[in-house]
């Protein structure tokens, strides 16, 4: 028999799932209530390697703003300044040279731009195909629903009213329901 107010011991079962019920708290609000990802051990990851950072901070910082706006080519959806593709850092180190050779930001994004086209870019810019590309989703649905509401208002229209029984017809019904 056991004395009062004793445990058997530890029980593991219990203590793991308030261990994870807490983990799954932590992990879902920290991010909402504004915590930095390094308190919840996730650093941000950029793939930059130390030979191709630039001496000049402020030219480095133009660098880094291009590069979290390109696209890899190989991943397709990271940046060039998160991917660790050869492409990757091959475009990383020829925005730094356009950078130091006195190129402006637009000047560097419009030469990537010669060369792979727009999907380069995460944002592609507003042009009169993208919006073609936004709007035609759009306007099929629009289309959709407007072909739906035609069509049944004219299946209402085209069917036939109902008429009201005579008198006559109506005696006729009175005596086959009574039968029946």
């Amino acid at each position: 028999m056991r004395p009062k107010g004793r445990t058997t011991g530890p029980r593991p079962a219990g203590r793991l799932l308030r261990a994870s019920a807490l983990a799954l708290l932590l992990g879902t609000c920290a991010p909402l209530l504004g915590a930095p990802d390094t308190l919840l051990g996730v650093a941000p990851a950029h793939a930059v390697e130390p030979d191709e950072i630039l001496s000049d901070p402020a030219l480095e910082a133009r660098a880094r703003e291009l590069s979290a706006g390109l696209r890899c080519m190989v991943c397709q959806n990271q940046s060039i300044d998160d991917s660790n593709a050869g492409l990757a850092k091959d475009l990383r180190v020829l925005v730094r040279e356009r950078l130091v050779a006195g190129d402006t930001n637009e000047e560097v994004i419009d030469y990537l731009v010669s060369r792979y086209g727009e999907f380069v870019l995460l944002q592609p810019r507003v042009s009169l195909g993208t919006i073609a590309l936004w709007a035609t989703p759009v306007a099929v649905l629009l289309a959709g629903l407007g072909y739906a509401v035609v069509s049944m208002r004219r299946r209402r229209a085209d069917a036939p009213a109902v008429a009201e029984l005579t008198d006559e017809e109506r005696r006729e019904l009175d005596t086959v329901l009574k039968r029946g």
